[in-house]
C-alpha cells in the first residue's frame, strides 16, 4: 500500500505552473514540500471531483489559477491588512468549506494556522478528511455540521480569530453563520463580487445585531482579465447575543435586516 509521501512523490511530476506564476505574483515562495502538497491535494480533487461534487472546473490550470490562486490572494490580503501575520499562529475557520477553499491553500502556504473546516455535506467531509490525512496537515480539524450547528456548539462558539467563506451566501446570511465564531475581536473576511458594497449595507443591521463591525474592504490582488473582488471585513467589536444564531435554515430563510 502507497503511503502518503510515495503518492507526493508520484505527484511530483504534475504541472504547477499556473500556481507558481499566482505565488509569485503574489510574493509568495513555495518550497518542495509546499509544491508537493499542492500537487497531491490537485490528484485528490480530479478523484474525487464528481463523487463529492467538488467543482465544475476540470480544467488543472484553471484550478491552480481560480481556486488556489484566490484563496493565497486572500492570505495576502488578509496579512496586508494586520489581520493575519506570516509564521505567527492564529485559529481560522472555514465555513462551507466544500473542496477546502480558502482555508486549504491557505494553511498549506502558512503552517502557523490553525484551522478547522465548517462542512455539512458528508461527502465533502470524507474529501476534506482524506486531504488532511494524506497531506500530512497538523492541526486542521474537519466538522462535519451545519454553520449554525457550530455556532451554538460550545467547542467553537467565540473561539476563531479568523471565519472565512467563500461563494456561501449572501453577506445578510453569512454575517449569523460567522460572526457568533468569532472571539472578541475577532474577524469574518467574506471575498464578493461587483456587489460587494450593495451586500454590506444589505447586511447593516445584521451585523449590529451580532455585535459587529465593519471595517473597510480590501480589494483581493488577481491576475489581469480576473473580475474584481473585494473583501468584506467585520470585526466583533459588541457582544454576541444567546439567541444568535438561529436554528438551522432560519437566516437564509429569514435574514436579519
Amino acid at each position: 500500500m502507497s503511503t502518503a509521501h510515495d503518492d507526493a512523490r508520484s505527484d511530483s511530476h504534475r504541472d504547477l505552473a499556473a500556481l507558481e506564476e499566482e505565488a509569485a505574483r503574489l510574493g509568495l515562495g513555495l518550497d518542495e514540500v509546499t509544491r508537493d502538497r499542492f500537487a497531491h491535494y490537485l490528484t485528490l480533487m480530479e478523484v474525487w471531483r464528481d463523487r463529492a461534487g467538488l467543482t465544475a472546473l476540470t480544467d488543472p490550470a484553471a484550478v491552480q489559477r481560480r481556486l488556489f490562486g484566490e484563496s493565497l490572494a486572500l492570505l495576502v490580503a488578509l496579512r496586508s491588512g494586520g489581520v493575519l501575520a506570516a509564521g505567527e499562529p492564529s485559529t481560522v475557520v472555514d465555513v462551507g468549506a466544500g473542496a477546502g477553499f480558502p482555508g486549504v491553500p491557505m494553511r498549506i502556504v502558512d503552517p502557523s494556522l490553525r484551522l478547522t473546516l465548517v462542512e455539512s455535506h458528508g461527502r465533502r467531509a470524507r474529501f476534506l478528511e482524506t486531504v488532511v490525512e494524506e497531506l500530512e496537515l497538523e492541526g486542521v480539524e474537519v466538522v462535519t455540521a451545519r454553520a449554525e450547528e457550530a455556532g451554538r456548539d460550545p467547542a467553537f462558539r467565540e473561539r476563531f480569530d479568523v471565519a472565512v467563506a467563500r461563494a456561501l451566501a449572501p453577506l445578510p446570511v453569512l454575517v449569523e453563520y460567522l460572526l457568533p465564531l468569532l472571539r472578541p475581536g475577532g474577524v469574518m473576511a467574506a471575498p464578493k463580487g461587483s456587489g460587494a458594497e450593495r451586500e454590506l449595507g444589505e447586511a447593516a443591521a445584521g451585523i449590529e445585531a451580532l455585535g459587529g463591525c465593519a471595517e473597510e474592504s480590501v480589494l483581493l490582488s488577481l491576475p489581469e482579465g480576473a473580475a474584481p473582488q473585494r473583501v468584506i471585513v467585520v470585526r466583533r467589536c459588541g457582544e454576541l447575543p444567546e439567541r444568535f444564531p438561529r436554528r438551522p435554515g432560519i437566516p437564509a430563510k429569514r435574514p436579519l435586516r
